[in-house]
């Protein structure tokens, strides 16, 4: 009978072993699937400025607490207040964390030159469009292969789809074009790239990650809900 008892001892033993064993690893899984903090992020992009991408961490945060992120560890940020001669679009990988992309982008006809001024959710403006945004999937058109851009605030950018904003490679996003003209080439709203890099960032990018895309319209900050999350960490000031 002891024999017995010391046999059923040692097989708890083992269970035991192999149940912290299944814990530990579930512990790691879940510490590496973190948002990475905002130092983090920060060192990896000096030149995106601190502010704007706590804005943008509280606002995915707040976006995968609600599951309106389907496919989450990319963040795309753009920074409108900085002028289109200036790389002001990152895209990061949380994950590792890594930045994957640094790159020009261009804003609406409707939105102004070399800085951005005017930001509309409305038909026909040719205007870029505020706020956070999921990716959806690919179509080839006229600027080549786009990516679809579903708008997550009500009546801030929840038009972008209807409006066909979308992302895409375009010829007037270029270093040469910025020296002929003194700012890039603008879209008709679009944030477009440069051709040599728009399908490897669409890529990256599709089906369900996030885009925030920023500028100081105090409007906007007041209101958006993705910035007054309850589960956002409220990291940063609002406006600079």
């Amino acid at each position: 009978m002891k024999n017995r008892r010391l046999k059923g001892f040692g097989k708890d033993i083992l269970v035991a072993v192999f149940l912290l064993g299944v814990l530990a690893t579930f512990s790691a899984s879940n510490a590496a699937a973190e948002v990475p903090s905002l130092d983090q992020l920060a060192e990896l992009a000096p030149t995106l400025d601190r502010g704007v991408l706590g804005l943008a961490l509280d606002a995915y945060t707040c976006a995968e607490s609600r599951d309106e992120i389907k496919s989450p560890g990319i963040l795309t940020v753009i920074d409108y207040s900085l002028p289109s001669t200036k790389p002001r679009f990152w895209v990061f990988d949380l994950d590792t964390p890594s930045l994957l992309y640094k790159e020009l982008v261009a804003h609406g006809k409707g939105t102004g030159e070399n800085f951005a001024k005017k930001f509309s959710n409305r038909q026909g403006s040719k205007q870029t469009s505020l706020g956070l945004f999921v990716t959806a999937g690919t179509y080839y058109g006229r600027n080549g292969k786009s990516l679809y851009l579903h708008g997550l605030e009500k009546g801030v950018n929840d038009a972008a789809y209807d409006r066909t904003i979308v992302m895409h490679g375009a010829w007037y996003v270029s270093n040469k074009f910025v020296r002929q003209h003194g700012r890039l080439g603008r879209s008709w709203g679009c944030p477009a790239l440069r051709k040599e890099v728009a399908s490897d960032v669409i890529d990256t990018i599709r089906d369900g990650s996030a885009v925030f895309a920023y500028y100081p319209d105090q409007n906007w900050l007041a209101k958006s809900e993705f910035l007054s999350c309850s589960d956002s960490g409220n990291r940063s000031v609002r406006s600079r």
